[in-house]
């Protein structure tokens, strides 16, 4: 896959303007969705188009989505403030972009030593999260949804081997959400960019590492042309729920079977986007090791255990935050964890240290 293709999708710039409001015609809504990727990024970039079809054709047509991917509109991280203002519909992106809005927020993302992508959306479905979710975003005019996610990202692309948790001390490392906090109190330079400028960044050696999503968007971006070294588990983010805002007045606006549409579109695709990129993920990983002669390697135990201690620093700073609702989101996210965290123990946990004990994987 040639990674200049969304590079120079990410590059497109066109002024932000005032735009008209969308336009019903024959009960046609006109919509517009902004993202935060370059278009077809293999993994988000094709998760956004995909859901922009979904909600189109499950209206019936009644909602005509139009993608425009970062920077044709407005650039990538502009994309929650641009729904906000009304200055589009709805958005694709992260949860773990908007930190800098409320640090609870980065919670329905994903969390060091966190939930997996089953129990991210299970907190959300069954154990209160979602009428988080609501309250949180409604600060802003957003209506929330999640509609994908990645899995168990990696812990990054290194230029030299990891030996121990001192190695890690003043590198200037690429992550973003709860993860750069991590990072940050690990004696990390934590950076956040997006993936085109992570290769660049690698590239200039403005970064001496750094990690997106996974095997099969980080090979499409090219990061395993200058590092080598792949690095795992990426206890950072052991999922990424990639979400759909709707802006919150247009989507209370819509009639019920509308607003059903909308819903069920992010709803039925995040075991589709789920499993594509597991999917696609073993394929890529594969051909980095045997085309393109990356190392895969384990983060070294000590390294583990004090990205450890750092992440429970940053769950207990959320607990004591003083914003009231950022409490009660940590808290339901801390109840949940450890509710199903006991559970796998003996399910999914038992079930796969079988397996490996006697296939090998």
């Amino acid at each position: 896959m040639d990674r200049r293709k969304f590079l120079a999708a990410g590059a497109v710039g066109t002024a932000a303007t005032a735009l008209a409001a969308p336009a019903i015609a024959q009960d046609v809504r006109q919509w517009k969705m902004v993202t935060a990727w370059p278009k077809n990024l293999p993994g988000p970039g094709v998760a956004a188009q995909m859901l922009a079809d979904r909600i189109t054709t499950l209206s019936g047509g009644r909602i005509e989505v139009k993608l425009f991917a970062a920077g044709e509109l407005v650039p990538g991280r502009g994309v929650f403030d641009a729904v906000s203002e009304g200055t589009a519909e709805l958005y694709h992106a992260v949860p773990a972009y908007w930190g800098s809005k409320s640090k609870g927020i980065l919670l329905f993302g994903s969390q060091p030593f966190g939930l997996r992508a089953d129990e991210q959306v299970g907190w959300l479905y069954h154990g209160g999260g979602q009428e988080l979710y609501d309250e949180m975003y409604g600060r802003f005019g957003i209506k929330p949804f999640l509609c994908g996610n990645s899995g168990p990202q990696w812990a990054g692309w290194f230029r030299e081997e990891v030996n121990s948790a001192e190695d890690l001390k003043g590198m200037k490392f690429r992550t973003t959400g709860l993860a750069s906090e991590m990072a940050s109190k690990m004696g990390m330079a934590a950076q956040a960019m997006g993936g085109p400028d992570m290769f660049q960044a690698l590239q200039t050696g403005a970064l001496d590492a750094g990690e997106f999503i996974g095997p099969w968007t980080d090979s499409a971006l090219g990061y395993h042309q200058i590092a080598k070294n792949y690095y795992w588990p990426g206890v950072g983010e052991p999922s990424s729920a990639e979400e759909c805002g709707v802006n919150a007045d247009i989507f209370a606006e819509l009639p019920e079977d509308l607003q059903q549409a909308v819903s069920f579109a992010c709803e039925s695709l995040y075991n589709p986007v789920w499993t594509e990129y597991t999917t696609k993920h073993a394929q890529a990983l594969k051909t980095l090791v045997e085309e393109h002669g990356v190392t895969v390697r384990k983060l070294p135990d000590d390294v583990i255990a004090a990205m450890g201690t750092a992440a429970e620093e940053v769950i207990d700073e959320l607990r004591q935050d003083e914003d009231e609702l950022v409490k009660r989101i940590t808290e339901s996210f801390i109840a949940y964890r450890d509710l199903v965290g006991g559970y796998m123990t003996y399910a999914d946990n038992g079930q796969m240290n079988a397996r490996a004990s006697v296939m090998g994987y």
